[in-house]
């Protein structure tokens, strides 16, 4: 069997699901989304969980898709996973808080702006890297634009530069930037307050705050898995990206 790469624990009615991923930096393998999806239908089941955390093992938070699968599988089925993965989270009952530390990418990103809550180290980086190999963070942007302002959005999707948990709670990509130090203190007392809530009505208050990202999920999301798709098969990504590997080596 294989060994696990999320793990699922439960304390003070908070369910925590751990990317331990190493050998890919945490990427979103057909393995890691399945545990992840069957991590969040146990703690939407668990009548005794009312906050759930997404954290990671490692320097990297999470490096987005697994590339080795979705070129096997085709991007499009790769895409519309992602675009599933923060349908799910933006659905589920209960609060999504991320603790991020480390390095994220991609689909990662997806991952903390569907949450309801982001919890950054200062230090953590974010790129949204894509537009340098010939891609758009297409799949992503569903969830990610509706967190940022136009023009951060269109700073650092054009640029592709790194910047840093301080600039993204800045922007709204995440809630709130602390030193790493300090980071699982600041978790604590999110949790602890989030598990104040009834359950009802930290279900109710979730549904209405994220009906609109949901909309659009909806209403976009084939569409944009179909571009990344199309983008990934591109003679002009394929070039960028076996540059890149080389530069890599």
């Amino acid at each position: 069997m294989a060994d696990e790469l999320v793990h699922y624990d439960t304390a003070d009615e908070v369910a925590t699901l751990t990317f331990d991923s190493p050998h890919n930096r945490n990427a979103l393998s057909r393995q890691l989304v399945g545990e992840l999806l069957e991590g969040l239908a146990r703690a939407e089941d668990d009548a005794g969980v009312k906050v759930v955390v997404i954290r990671a093992e490692g320097r990297t938070f999470c490096s987005g898709a697994d590339l080795s699968e979705a070129r096997g599988e085709g991007m499009e089925k790769a895409a519309g996973v992602l675009v599933d993965l923060q349908r799910r989270i933006a659905s589920l009952t209960k609060p999504v808080v991320t603790r991020v530390h480390g390095n994220v990418r991609a689909g990662g990103i997806g991952i903390v702006a569907a949450s309801d809550i982001a919890l950054s180290a200062e230090d953590a980086t974010y790129a949204f890297t894509e537009v340098r190999l010939g891609l758009a963070p297409a799949a992503i942007s569903l969830s990610v634009l509706p967190r940022m302002t136009a023009r951060a959005a269109a700073l650092t999707f054009l640029t592709g530069e790194v910047f840093d948990g301080t600039t993204a709670a800045e922007i709204g990509l995440v809630t709130r930037a602390v030193p790493e130090a300090e980071l699982d203190d600041a978790l604590t007392r999110v949790c602890t307050a989030l598990a104040q809530g009834s359950p009802q009505g930290l279900r109710e208050t979730k549904q209405l705050l994220g009906r609109p990202l949901l909309e659009r999920i909806e209403r976009d999301g084939d569409d944009l898995a179909r571009l990344s798709a199309r983008l990934f098969g591109s003679e002009e990504a394929k070039n960028a990206m076996l540059a890149f590997l080389s530069r890599k080596k």
